[in-house]
């Protein structure tokens, strides 16, 4: 398991920046974490908030009271196939040209 090192949300990208102790920082849109939480649409972000020990995530808490909680591994193992590396398990290494 590798631990979230820090999280913060970009309001010009509406995503969270999600940086790992490997070195490696993901951008996860808003909308992927407000539909996995069920978290309403017009509720507002108050505070980006890390997990206590270990630090395996983070919480996203909403002027409405909701709170959205981010593990890890939704960020880095659901990442989308067109970043994944190619070689595991096939070639998912990048966009295929769909022009032939």
């Amino acid at each position: 398991m590798v631990r979230v090192t820090g999280a913060k949300y970009l309001a010009w990208e509406d995503a969270f920046e999600v940086d790992f102790e490997d070195g490696l920082t993901f951008l996860e849109p808003h909308a992927t974490i407000r539909k996995a939480n069920k978290i309403s649409p017009n509720a507002r972000i108050v505070r980006v908030e890390p997990d206590e020990e270990p630090c395996i995530g983070f919480f996203v808490h909403y002027d409405n009271g909701q709170t959205a909680e981010v593990s890890w591994s939704f960020i880095r193992e659901l990442a989308p196939e067109k970043f994944t590396r190619p070689g595991r398990r096939g070639d998912r290494g990048g966009p295929k040209n769909s022009k032939k």
